[in-house]
Parts: structure tokens; sequence; C-alpha cells
């Protein structure tokens, strides 16, 4: 069987919203409108009812026609697709493949990494080690050979010293307890870390934003809220759920309406409302509005990791850069060694790790220099550089984050109080919502409810008191608009065409 029509003609930008329409349904199969899949996913009114049908057609959906003039879709044969053939079934698993693939190139990025990190280190402390027994073993045959060591020997044995008494000893008596031995230990399982490919890459690369998604979650809270409050918002209803400023604001609800197929109405008293009938056309009638809360953002991570682990890998990462540092200066100003007078003359790990690497290969010079100077010098400023750049953007990142949910709690504060309200009642009941200088970020979320609803302003003691009498009224205007409407969402009427029959 050749590919279906959709699979020829879908535009590549659809993909991933009929992904997003077809995991919806697979949760409605008992029954879902076009306003549930909206809720459901956040897409555009149209590109649910563009697309919906060939989910349908795909999945042998069943088709109601209410009274109403809606469509409930349902799938009471299960949800597999009816597409078969050679062609269908090779591009799921093409893309299977290729998800597959971008899986295991992201754990070989992850283990080269571990790889490039721990191995050098390893690398290091091995001819660390071989060329400090050979010093030790030799010391009384050749004093003028321990003077002339100079830098190398002392890099070598303070370096695996330090390692081994500040790094290895905590690591391996960190998790020895004495009152294991009196029989007092608790006989419990230890719980199992992060794996060490996925710890190296968290201190990198993080392990991912969780508001990476914040657009869409934004936009069913919008929705979900809408539905909740009879299809009706207002603008600063609007600015309390998503931290918009008024004048920002304006311009994303009306986003909204062409998105969701809203329209702005005046009421009696002047006031404007949004209001979206098409959103209230739904089978599912569950309240998912919070209950009234604000759904905050999370701030961003620096790693998961504990700190002293990053710390552990910072350590070691400082000692690959100093080794790699040590060979490739040595190699620059020693470089070849010929002859037994500039073995003395060479530093001391530096001229046991070219007599060792020369018994392997002849010309051990391009492998000191590159190998064991230049890539792990790199490596390591990266290894570095990334995370001081992912953190210096994290931090200006949360900050945005941390006025943002402020915003939110101060507008619904003055939203629902309305008036006698001062700086000081603006509270951070967390750290994400407390920007640096709190105080300046309070003064400045007053003046910008002022710049939208002009407040009445009294001094009580040294600090202003603010009251919003026009905002007041909206909020009555608003109420009074949504009382004049169905209690309930619109009923979708009996079903007067049912493909079942």
């Amino acid at each position: 069987m050749s590919l279906p029509k959709f699979f020829n003609q879908r535009p590549a930008g659809d993909k991933e919203a009929y992904r997003k329409i077809t995991d919806a349904f697979r949760r409605y199969r008992k029954g879902a409108t076009v306003a549930d899949i909206v809720a459901a996913t956040a897409l555009p009114l149209e590109k649910v009812r563009e697309l919906a049908p060939l989910a349908a057609d795909e999945f042998s959906a069943r088709l109601e026609v209410t009274e109403s003039s809606e469509i409930r879709y349902s799938f009471p044969r299960g949800f597999t697709s009816r597409y078969r053939g050679f062609a269908v079934s090779f591009k799921r698993f093409t893309e299977k493949f290729l998800n597959g693939f971008k899986i295991a190139a992201s754990f070989l990025f992850k283990i080269w990494i571990m790889f490039m990190l721990v191995g050098y280190f390893a690398f290091f402390m091995l001819i660390a080690l071989a060329s400090l027994v050979l010093s030790v073993a030799g010391s009384s045959n050749s004093s003028s050979r321990s003077r002339n060591s100079g830098g190398g020997f002392y890099l070598a044995s303070s370096i695996f010293n330090l390692i081994i008494r500040l790094w290895f000893y905590s690591e391996l008596t960190k998790s020895v307890d004495r009152a294991f031995y009196d029989g007092s230990y608790p006989q419990k399982q230890k719980p199992k870390g992060k794996p060490l490919h996925r710890a190296i890459f968290s201190f990198v690369f993080g392990d991912g934003n969780p508001s990476a998604n914040r657009e869409e979650r934004e936009q069913k809270a919008v929705i979900a809220y809408i539905q909740a409050n009879r299809g009706v918002i207002g603008l600063p209803e609007f600015m309390l759920l998503t931290g918009a400023k008024p004048d920002r604001a304006e311009e994303e609800i009306m986003a909204y309406c062409s998105r969701y197929g809203g329209s702005p109405e005046v009421t009696e008293g002047g006031t404007i409302v949004y209001r979206f009938d098409e959103l209230l056309k739904r089978q599912d009638l569950r309240d998912r509005s919070f209950g009234g809360s604000i759904p905050l953002r999370p701030l961003g991570i620096f790693s998961g990791n504990e700190k002293k682990m990053n710390t552990a890998f910072s350590l070691i990462n400082g000692v690959n850069l100093l080794f790699g540092s040590y060979f490739f200066w040595n190699s620059l100003n020693t470089g070849a060694i010929l002859t037994q007078a500039q073995l003395h003359a060479s530093s001391y790990l530096y001229g046991f790790s070219y007599v060792l690497l020369k018994s392997f290969i002849a010309d051990p010079l391009p492998l000191l220099t590159i190998v064991l100077g230049l890539v792990p010098i790199a490596f390591s400023f990266l290894f570095w550089l990334i995370p001081a750049l992912r953190y210096l953007g994290l931090c200006r990142d949360n900050e945005e984050i941390k006025m943002e949910n402020l915003r939110r709690l101060a507008y619904s504060r003055i939203w629902e109080q309305g008036k006698g309200i001062k700086e000081s009642d603006i509270e951070a009941p967390s750290a994400g919502c407390k920007p640096k200088q709190f105080s300046k970020a309070r003064e400045k979320i007053m003046k910008e409810m002022g710049a939208y609803s002009m407040p009445e302003i009294s001094v009580e003691g040294k600090e202003a008191v603010y009251s919003f009498p026009d905002l007041e009224r909206e909020k009555e205007e608003l109420k009074k608009y949504r009382s004049a409407l169905p209690a309930r969402a619109p009923d979708l009427g009996k079903t007067i065409f049912d493909t079942e029959n």
C-alpha cells in the first residue's frame, strides 16, 4: 500500500502539531471535541480543526455530530492506525531510528566527555605514579638527577599526594560508618546515585531547562481559567496569570483571540472583556484552573549534582589542565630528547614520559605536544568555560523569572484587595519570587499597575498607600458580565448523526 495522502501532503511544520493531537486523542478515547483538544495541546483552534479529521481518519474514530453542530471524536475500537504497507512502516521505522540515533549520539557524547575527563586524569596519575616510584628507586644512584628533576618531580609527587589524600581518601571513607562494626548500623540499601557520565554532563551542560515548554504550559493555564470562568477573561486576570506587563499583556491577549477564536466585547459600564465561546464547546467539563492559584515558573538550576561532586569534577579538570600545560610547555622548550645529556637536563617527569613513549613510537614529541598537551588544555578550558557561561545566563534568566513570578503575585494581591495596598504588602513566599533588588522590584510593579489603572495615593507614616477604584469597578463589571452568562458550559446537545449507525 502506498503512503496515504496525508503523509505525502502534510506540511513539515505540522508534524509536531499532529503528534500532539494524536496524543491528546489517545487520552480522550471516550470522547473529545475540538475545544478539548485545544485545551490539552494549546494548539491554535484552526490548526486543530484542520488536523483533527486527519487523525480521526487514520485511527478510525467514531464521529458524532451534536445538535450544536459540534463533532465529538471517540475511539471505541482502540487507537490503532489503519495505515499499513511497506511505505508507511518504513517511514515509521525511519522516524524511530532517527530518534534512537539521537538518543545514542547523546549517550556517546556523554561517554566521550567522561572518557576525556576521567581518562586523562587516570593516565596522568599513572605516569606520575610510575615516575615517582622510579625516582625513589633510583635516588640513591643519581644525586645529580634528583637536583635536575626540579618542577617535574615536584609536580608529580605533590599533585599525586594531593589527589590521594583529598579525593580518593574521602571518597573511599565517606561511606564507612564505624557504627556498622558495633552492630548498631541500620541495614538499609544505599540509594543509587547518578551514573558518572550523566553527572559529568550535568555539570557541563545542566539537566535541561524546566521552563523549556513555558509558553505551552502558560497557554494551557489561561485556557483552563477561561473555561472555568464561563469563557470570559479580563485583562487584569490575564496579567496575573501570565505575569505580563500591561502593555505587553494587551498585545498577547489579542494574539490569544486570534489563536483561540476569541473576541473583545465592551460591557455596559465600558469595560473591555475578552470572550472565548469556542473554548466552551467541550466534552470534558473538569476544572483544570489550579483551583484559583497562580502557576509560577520554576527557577532554572545549574546542575542536579551535589556541590561536592561538582567540586570534585573541577578539581580533576584542574589537574588535567596543569598536566597538559606542563607537557605542552616542556615540549616547546625541551623538545626531542636525543642524548643522555638532554635527558639529564630535562624536567624529570617530561624526560621519563618521553623515554617511556619512545619505547612504543619512534617520535613521541607530537604525542607529548598535542595529545598530552594541547588536547587536555583545550578540553579543560571548555570544561570550565561552558558551565561558566551557562551559569551567567542562568542567573540572568532566573532574575527575569523571579520578577515575572513576583509580578503574578503582586497583580493577584492588587486585583483581590483593590485598595489600601502598600508596597510592603507584596511579599515573596519563596526564593523563586524574590529578585535581588526586591524593594525596587515592588516599586516597579506598582508603577506598572498604575500605568494601567490610575491609583489614588495617600501616605501612612512614611509609606505610600495605593487604591485602585477603576480596577475595583472593572472587577465588578466583569463579575456582572459573567453572572449574565449561563453558569454551565453550553450543552453540546443530542447526537443527530453517528458514524457507528
